[in-house]
């Protein structure tokens, strides 16, 4: 087994300093690549989806729960599958307490393609309570690109996908899949992927998240149950 080398303390500091430098570029061309994912154009989505959850059918709009963004974890569940993905289950253990997003008007929501019936036992088991929605019998998964049809023979595969609220419009703004969701969990890594972000004053484009409406930042963060719906 091959373990770190053993060094005196000052040596570590050297070499932990040297990282740190790197570790600091990568958070500004982190930044930088988070701006440019909020520069880029959005798609109308103008199909009637219908999905299917605790309230009865709901509609793409109605998934945002009145907030102006909406984050849809695309949950590995095919019909046919006795239970979801362990993955995906993995992924959505991460997830944290949903009201720091809702305080930023961002509603998140997990999207399966199995009956709602069969997805009622495995969150019950997972102990969940986030808003997880059943997309059968429609094109969403398909149309989003994670349910993958090769000659005929469907495959699943994990992704997230950020939408936009204008009213009564919705705006497709990203989607990132498989590898794409490494490091995902946090609200705030979940707010980069969204055209509004974490709605700091620093981020850029400047101006964006005030001009649409959107709370502040970090100014409106709280103990989770402090937040006023």
């Amino acid at each position: 087994m091959s373990l770190p080398e053993i060094v005196p303390r000052a040596q570590w500091r050297a070499a932990r300093e040297e990282l740190l430098a790197k570790e600091k570029a990568a958070t500004r061309a982190r930044d930088a690549l988070n701006a440019e994912r909020r520069r880029l154009p959005m798609v109308e989505v103008d199909t009637e989806y219908v999905f299917e959850g605790g309230d009865g059918k709901a509609t793409l709009l109605d998934l945002f729960e009145g907030r102006g963004q909406l984050v849809v974890h695309h949950f590995m569940f095919a019909p046919e599958w006795d239970a979801g993905c362990r993955s995906c289950s993995a992924f959505l253990d991460q997830i944290g307490h949903l009201a720091h997003l809702k305080a930023r008007g961002t509603t998140f929501a997990a999207v399966s393609r199995a009956p709602y019936l069969k997805i009622l036992p495995s969150k019950a088991r997972m102990g969940w309570t986030l808003p997880w929605y059943s997309s059968y019998g429609s094109d969403f998964n398909r149309d989003f690109e994670v349910t993958l049809d090769h000659e005929g023979e469907l495959s699943e595969r994990p992704g997230v996908s950020c939408f936009l609220r204008d009213r009564d419009r919705v705006f497709h703004t990203y989607s990132a899949y498989e590898r794409g969701l490494d490091g995902l969990g946090s609200a705030t890594s979940l707010l980069d992927l969204t055209a509004l972000g974490r709605q700091e004053e620093w981020e850029e484009p400047r101006g964006r998240a005030s001009a649409l409406g959107a709370p502040a930042g970090s100014e409106r963060i709280r103990y989770h149950d402090e937040y006023e719906e």
